[in-house]
């Protein structure tokens, strides 16, 4: 007769190890903390998660199929689309659409306010649905970003541009994913910031850093360093002033890398206007204002150089804006140096 040898004490307790707070529940279990917490916005969060596994699956699988390389037609920006772009934005739209909460969304691969003909929704979404992309042919790391709001026009008529140009301080919730060595979306609506790792082998989303605090200082700082010539003189003073202090360079090029790494190691990230971009190259809608709620929510800074970045009035939906973001004593040393002086 067969005696079976008992499981060791360890290895019994690692089979009942606990999976976590899945997105779905953790959006359930703060559904009361929203500003409006009514299921729709927490609809939409789940449709936005849907959406980014799909795109996750498809960068991971990019090498396999013939979807990497330019698509051969420039998007609204007059920057050329590659093909994950136009991917990406096709299934995020679908996914907003499908879902039914969202009326409008404006993106940047589009020119125009796309209508969702969900008249009924209260809430409208500006995306940047695949930043960095660039990127993608070298296999280094891209996101999505994404700004939420809720409408200001009346329930049941068509969205209009006063929706999108409430300005910065009007979200509800902002967010980015961002596709590297794991997918993170990292997710804010107001009262804090939250960090899920997509674990592949549930195809959930887990929380793994319930309270994302920006340090307030750190040593690295992130700009192309290409195009210091074209640099307002104080600008280039504080970055001569980073290297003279043996600080680090770190610059991946994808905006939701970039401000990801400062975000967990404190640094400050830098996009100045230039002679040849004088407003400034990032867009202000769908990634000065998303990325910077989550700087102030995780204690950290954003502006433009002349004032707060959520305070920028929005005149248009591609408006561009310079922007400097980061660990709050040293974009307060750096507004220190009168950037416009």
């Amino acid at each position: 007769m067969n005696t079976l040898s008992p499981i060791p004490p360890m290895a019994l307790a690692n089979l009942a190890l606990p999976v976590g707070i899945t997105l779905d529940r953790y959006i359930m279990q703060r559904q009361t903390a929203f500003p409006y917490a009514t299921g729709e916005l927490s609809q939409l969060l789940r449709d936005m998660a849907l959406a980014s596994k799909i795109i996750n699956r498809e960068i991971n699988r990019a090498g396999l199929m013939d979807i990497t390389g330019s698509a051969g037609s420039d998007n609204v920006q007059g920057e050329t689309q590659q093909k994950l772009d136009v991917v990406a934005n096709i299934r995020f739209i679908r996914a907003l659409k499908n879902g039914g909460e969202v009326c409008a969304i404006i993106s940047e691969e589009d020119e125009d306010i796309i209508h969702t003909g969900n008249v009924n929704a209260k809430y409208v979404v500006a995306i940047d649905p695949l930043d960095g992309s660039s990127n993608i042919d070298v296999n280094v790391s891209i996101g999505t970003i994404f700004s939420i709001y809720r409408r200001v026009t009346p329930v049941g008529s068509k969205a209009t541009l006063a929706d999108f140009l409430q300005g910065g301080d009007q979200q509800v919730a902002a967010g980015y994913i961002l596709y590297g060595s794991s997918t993170i979306l990292v997710l804010t609506t107001g009262e804090g910031v939250s960090g899920f790792t997509y674990d592949t082998s549930l195809g959930e989303y887990i929380l793994s850093q319930p309270s994302l605090k920006q340090p307030p200082t750190g040593q690295i700082f992130s700009c192309n360093d290409g195009n210091v010539a074209d640099y307002p003189a104080p600008v280039q003073t504080y970055l001569q002033r980073c290297k003279q202090q043996r600080m680090t360079g770190r610059y991946i090029g994808s905006l939701v890398a970039d401000f990801h790494r400062n975000l967990i190691k404190g640094g400050i990230y830098l996009y100045p206007p230039t002679a040849r971009s004088p407003q400034g190259k990032l867009r202000l809608l769908y990634e000065c204002y998303p990325m910077a709620f989550i700087a102030e929510q995780a204690g950290g800074r954003a502006c433009d150089g002349e004032q707060r970045i959520l305070d920028v009035a929005p005149t248009s939906l591609h408006q561009r804006s310079p922007l400097f973001i980061g660990s709050s004593n040293m974009i307060d040393q750096l507004n220190g140096m009168s950037l416009n002086g």
